[in-house]
This record gives C-alpha cells, sequence and structure tokens, in this order.
C-alpha cells in the first residue's frame, strides 16, 4: 500500500475509535457502562446490531465464497426476518419488563440459578471462541498479503478495540458500529463501482450478467430435499430461522445492542431495520464476489489466491512442479478469456444455437482451470502442513489490491478492520458483562457500590479481550472463515435457544428438567457433527428440538414431583 493508503487506513479507524471514546467519557455509572444509559435511538440500535453480526469474516469470506460456489449462500438467512418479528413479539417485551442486563438472568428467574449459569457459560465458550476468530480472520489476510507481521497485526486490532470498548462500554461500542457501518457501505459500493468500471470495454454490465449466470453463478435458490447440502431453501428457512432466534433473541452480543434503546419501540424498530437490509445487503456481497468472478473470466487470476504461500512453496522441493502448473493455468485461462469473450458475444446477439457452443466450451475451459487449482492446493498441502491449502478468504482482497487505485485501497482496508473492531467489540462488551453480571455479581460478597461494578466490568472486558487475542494468536481454521463462524454457532445456538422457548412457552417445565435436557442435547448435537454428514444449519433445529421434548420428558417423568426451583 502507499503513503495515502496507510493515512487513510490510520486516520479512519484511529479517527472513529477516539471519537467513541470522547462521546463516552462518562459511562453514566453501571446501568450506562452495561446499557448505554436507556438513551440509544432506534437508527443507531439497528446499524449496531447490523454491524456486530457484519464482522470481517463477512467482508473478507462472502465474496470469495460467491467467487467460488455463485449466490446460493444467501439461502442462510432466509428464516431471519421472520425470526426478528418473533423476538420483537416475545422476547423484547419480557426482556425490558424485568430490566435484565443480560438475556440469561431472565432463565435465572424462570427457572434456577443452575440454569441460569449453564445458559451463560455456554454463551461464554461459544463467543470468546468467536471473539478469537474475528479477530483472526482479517489479521491473517491482511498480515500475508501486505507483508505485516500476523502477531503484530492480530496484537494491534486486538488492544484498539479493547481500549474503547472498556473506556465506554455499551454506548461507545454502538455509537462507533454506526460510523464503521457507514464506512463499511460506502466501501463496498466502492468497490463494487470499480469491479464494474475494470470489465472490458466491450463487456456491458448487462453482458456480465448473462456470463454470470450462463456460467451457474446467480442460481440463489435450491429446493433440494437432502439434508447434506449445506445451503438450499429449507435448510435456511427452518436452520436459518432457529440460528437466527438464537443469536438475535439470546446471544448477549446482539441483546446488549437492543436492550441499550430508549423504548420497547426502539428496540423493535432497530431489529426490524435488520429484518428488511441484511438480505439484500447479504445478496449485495455476494452478488459483488460474483463480478469478481465475471472480471477474473476476462482477466488472468493468480493460480493461488494467497501469495505469499505461493512465494514460500516456491522455495521448497516443490517450485519445479508449482512452475509447471502455474504455466499450464495460464494457458487454459487465457482460452477461457477468449471462449467467454465469445460466449458474451453470443449472448449479446441472441443466437440460442451459437450460445449452447460457446457456453459448453467456456465450462469446459472453467473446468480444466478448477482442476488446476485443485492439483495447486494439492502441491500446496504435500509441500507442509504450515501452509493453508484454501484461498477463498483471500480473493477480494487480491483484487482491491491490484485493481483499486491510492487512497481507495486504504479505504477498502479499513472497511475490513471496521468490520473486526465493531463486531470484537460487541462481543467483548457482551463477554464481560454476561461474566460480572450472571458470575462475578452474584459470587461477590458484601454490598459493593455501582463504581466497584463499572470497575470490574471493565477488567473482566480486557481480560476477555486478552483471552480473544490469545485464541487469534494460535488459531488455526480450516473451513472457509464465513462458514466456521456460523458453524461454531450452530453447534451452540440450538440447545440455547431451546431453553428460552420451554422458559417462554412450556410453563410445565421447570429448572431441572432444562438443565439436564441442555447438556445432553449439547453433548449429542456435539457427537452428531463429528459423525454426520448433516448441513450445520440443521443443528440449530435439531438442538432446540431436543431440548424442548427432552426437557418435558424429564419433567413428566424423573422430576415429576419437583417443586419450583429456587429464583435467582
Amino acid at each position: 500500500m502507499s503513503a495515502l493508503d496507510y493515512i487513510v487506513l490510520l486516520s479512519t479507524l484511529l479517527g472513529i475509535a477516539a471519537y467513541g471514546m470522547w462521546r463516552t467519557r462518562t459511562s453514566g455509572g453501571l446501568q450506562g457502562y452495561l446499557k448505554g444509559d436507556d438513551s440509544i435511538r432506534w437508527g443507531t440500535i439497528g446499524l449496531s446490531v447490523m454491524a456486530t453480526q457484519a464482522s470481517a469474516i463477512t467482508f473478507l469470506s462472502t465474496p470469495g465464497k460467491a467467487y467460488d460456489d455463485g449466490m446460493g449462500f444467501v439461502q442462510n438467512y432466509f428464516g431471519m426476518p421472520f425470526a426478528i418479528i418473533f423476538i420483537c413479539v416475545f422476547f423484547i417485551p419480557i426482556y425490558r419488563k424485568l430490566n435484565v442486563y443480560t438475556s440469561y438472568e431472565y432463565l435465572g428467574q424462570r427457572f434456577d440459578s443452575k440454569t441460569r449459569y449453564l445458559g451463560a457459560f455456554l454463551f461464554l465458550i461459544q463467543r470468546g471462541l468467536a471473539a478469537g476468530i474475528t479477530i483472526y480472520a482479517p489479521a491473517i489476510v491482511i498480515s500475508s498479503l501486505l507483508g505485516w507481521n500476523l502477531d503484530l497485526t492480530i496484537v494491534l486490532v486486538g488492544a484498539l478495540v479493547v481500549v474503547y470498548t472498556v473506556s465506554g462500554g455499551t454506548k461507545a461500542v454502538s455509537i462507533t458500529q454506526r460510523y464503521q457501518m457507514g464506512i463499511i457501505l460506502v466501501g463496498m459500493f466502492v468497490a463494487f463501482a470499480m469491479i464494474i468500471g475494470n470489465l472490458p470495454d466491450d463487456v456491458s454490465f448487462s453482458s456480465a450478467l448473462s456470463v454470470a449466470g450462463a456460467m451457474d453463478k446467480l442460481e440463489v435458490v435450491n429446493f433440494s430435499f437432502d439434508i447434506e447440502e449445506r445451503y438450499t431453501f429449507w435448510s435456511g428457512l427452518f436452520g436459518g430461522l432457529f440460528l437466527s432466534l438464537s443469536y438475535f433473541g439470546t446471544d448477549q452480543s446482539q441483546v446488549q445492542r437492543y436492550l441499550a434503546g430508549t423504548s420497547v419501540s426502539a428496540s423493535r424498530f432497530g431489529l426490524l431495520f435488520n429484518a428488511v437490509v441484511k438480505i439484500p445487503m447479504q445478496f449485495f456481497i455476494l452478488f459483488v464476489g460474483v463480478m469478481v468472478f465475471v472480471f477474473y473470466l476476462f482477466e488472468e487470476p493468480p493460480v493461488f489466491f494467497n501469495q505469499a504461500t505461493l512465494d514460500a512453496v516456491s522455495e521448497t522441493e516443490y517450485a519445479d512442479g508449482l512452475a509447471v502448473l502455474r504455466d499450464r493455468y495460464a494457458s487454459v485461462v487465457e482460452e477461457r478469456a477468449a471462449a467467454v469473450r465469445q460466449l458474451a458475444a453470443d449472448l449479446q446477439n441472441g443466437d440460442d444455437a451459437a450460445v449452447a457452443v460457446s457456453k459448453e466450451l467456456a465450462v469446459r475451459l472453467e473446468s480444466e482451470a478448477l482442476g488446476v487449482r485443485e492439483e495447486v492446493k494439492s502441491l500446496i498441502g504435500q509441500a507442509g502442513e504450515d501452509f493453508e491449502a484454501k484461498d477463498s478468504d483471500y480473493v477480494f482482497i487480491t483484487f482491491i489490491l491490484n485493481y483499486l487505485p491510492e487512497g481507495l485501497i486504504g479505504l477498502l482496508v479499513a472497511v475490513i478492520f471496521a468490520a473486526a473492531m465493531s463486531s470484537t467489540a460487541s462481543e467483548l462488551n457482551a463477554l464481560g458483562s454476561t461474566t460480572m453480571v450472571d458470575f462475578y455479581s452474584r459470587w461477590a460478597k458484601g454490598e459493593q457500590s455501582d463504581a466497584h461494578y463499572v470497575r470490574v466490568s471493565r477488567i473482566l472486558t480486557a481480560a476477555w479481550g486478552g483471552l480473544a487475542i490469545f485464541f487469534a494468536l494460535y488459531a488455526n481454521l480450516v473451513e472457509n472463515l464465513i462458514e466456521a463462524v456460523n458453524i461454531l454457532g450452530s453447534l451452540f445456538y440450538g440447545g440455547i435457544l431451546g431453553m428460552f422457548l420451554v422458559a417462554f412457552f412450556v410453563k410445565s417445565v421447570r429448572g431441572s428438567a432444562v438443565f439436564y435436557a441442555a447438556i445432553v442435547s449439547q453433548l449429542a448435537v456435539l457427537v452428531m457433527y463429528k459423525t454426520l454428514g448433516i448441513g450445520y444449519l440443521w443443528y440449530n433445529l435439531i438442538g432446540c428440538g431436543m431440548v424442548m421434548i427432552l426437557s418435558y420428558v424429564l419433567q413428566v417423568t424423573i422430576f415429576r414431583k419437583q417443586e419450583r426451583g429456587s429464583k435467582a
């Protein structure tokens, strides 16, 4: 990157963080630190909720996912609007009425202390690991492409987030996320404009769309009933519904965002904003990835998008084999570019017979190019276990660094870091508040002042920040990063959601029954994930259903004589 890019990057990130710290230099006691003194309006809530979910992984991995597989990943979100409506009707009024700091307080009031601890503990495990991933994800990509030291990048990003999160609490997170989300959206639209602007002069936007469709990248909906397929209409509608119910309704990193609203209406409008905007935004980000794919049909793409790994393999005994594969790839993609140009011309002319011929040739050459890429990945795997043989997370950032002008590169890299900071800040804020409210405040001896609890909250938030940085320093992901986060959530969210749905709707079930049902169900989900090939979104539904059914069975059998347990 140029000096101008570094100026844009640093001024953007430091400016937003400094503004958030200045705006929240007085926290207003425990209420203000943990809930933002109930002064956050619905627009800020909406952007904060969106920014919490849209981590750097979204903007690094999602375009790469579309580059490889097309638009089908958007089905993951089909159940989300229905989940948010459900939460607005049932969850928000109860949380606001009880004036809870965390969602797990409600489990304690409805059931007992051990159930509250279990819900909070499962959240801490899942979200603590996820916080490490959200720091690691952009750091590993940026450090690799820009030549920065990975450990130093992780520490710097993590430390900056910790400073303003610890300083201002929930309000600082929400206020900074408003501006971070603005930077993110502007940056993505700029990137999209640059992709279209860099297409060949004889290829119009409509022709690019036609080519993408002909290459099977625009299939959005898959109605297959095969449960082993990761993304279908049904897994997105039902599995995605339960994933979103748990994420938006029980995950403290989201609940804390809308509990900061001025009223029930503000909380509802903030969430409903996401119900309306999230799917179009995710569609757009995937579409950006598809357009990157179309762009590279006319330009020679890297045979492997992680250039640092290629350079390292070139220094090993596998260098000659890699050189041969690179030459083969260059030859194939040159033929492919000619075939795709002919396909674009035939599509423009509307000659169906010619389109069929040119499409067949273009698809065959694309398949050959993919075959060479797979050989390269296999060779990278043979060269050493330290070499990452997946490169989809590097696709979008490679395009940015190679084809955007000075200044805009800095802006787009700032987008990635802003997304990492916004999501990580929400997670650390929620981890610190949950640990303080659901554990420390219940175990602390004697009456303590608000100032004491605020101080403890800051210490705990900083401690979780340090732990997240530690996880990031030793992370080793094998999945596409956007999938890794969703898989991690799906393994835990179903059981947590089941506990809350039992609390809301199955009044006869009490604490011990739901406690042991949740433990058994969580273990069962982990075993099934390791042994079965079911698409991971279904585990949200499976885990939730198991908790609800098993808790009822335990209540009417083993615990049928149990009186309502002690309240938290």
